[in-house]
Order: C-alpha cells, then sequence, then structure tokens
C-alpha cells in the first residue's frame, strides 16, 4: 500500500511539472486528465476493480491522443506516445483477463515512460529556449 501511494506521488509531481511547462491551457487541461484517469488506474490495481483499471486505461489513451500534436513533433516523442500507449492498451488487456500484478506492471511501465517523456519535453524546451 506504500508503494502505491508513493505512486500517487510521484504522478501528482509529474503531472505538476508538466503542468508548469505547458504553452497553453489546453496541454495544462490534457495532462490534468491524464493525471486523474491514471489514478483511477491505480485505485483499481490497489482494490482489485479491473473495470475501473480498464476504464481508466481508455481514457488514458484518448487523451494521449488528443494531447500528441500538441507538444513536440521529434521521433523521441513519438516513441514514447507509442510506449504510452502499448502500456494503457496491456493494462486494458491485463484488467480483462482479471490480471492484477500484469495491469500494475504495465501501470509501472507507463509511468516511467511518462517520466521519461516529460524529461524529454523539458528538455527540448530548456534548448529551444537557449
Amino acid at each position: 500500500m506504500k508503494t502505491a501511494w508513493i505512486s500517487v506521488a510521484a504522478l501528482v509531481v509529474i503531472a505538476v511539472g508538466a503542468v508548469g511547462h505547458a504553452d497553453d491551457k489546453d496541454v495544462s487541461g490534457l495532462m490534468r486528465k491524464k493525471l486523474l484517469y491514471s489514478q483511477q488506474v491505480l485505485e483499481g490495481i490497489v482494490v482489485n476493480d479491473h473495470a475501473k483499471i480498464a476504464k481508466g486505461a481508455e481514457d488514458l489513451i484518448a487523451v494521449g491522443k488528443a494531447a500528441e500534436w500538441k507538444v513536440l513533433k521529434t521521433p523521441e516523442y513519438e516513441t514514447y506516445s507509442n510506449d504510452f500507449r502499448r502500456s494503457a492498451e496491456a493494462m486494458i488487456r491485463n484488467a480483462k483477463e482479471k490480471n492484477t500484478d500484469g495491469a500494475a506492471l504495465a501501470y509501472v511501465d507507463m509511468t516511467l515512460t511518462c517520466v521519461k517523456c516529460h524529461k524529454h519535453v523539458r528538455e527540448v524546451r530548456m534548448a529551444r529556449a537557449d
């Protein structure tokens, strides 16, 4: 349970960082939705609610598709977007199979992808500012 709260705290930090660096309010709103849906997935994992896991992951995919054209156009960003979507799809697949451990692993993979992508976005923006 302690690990779950650490994950939630990490996602809050990530989302706040993303919102603080967003160029417009649309991206900020989309990042807030991603945070909300990722919290729903985590809650589903913690309470073993497979429907909640699947729904949150489906919502994450939808928001991810809406956000893609608004952030960066780099090969790395595209890779991170694809990895994010694959992790969310794995969460859905595992939820349908009632495999909570598999969904949790996909959630961790997605979270790591988020961290890497946000780092990439910050670095690109800092390089452009120079």
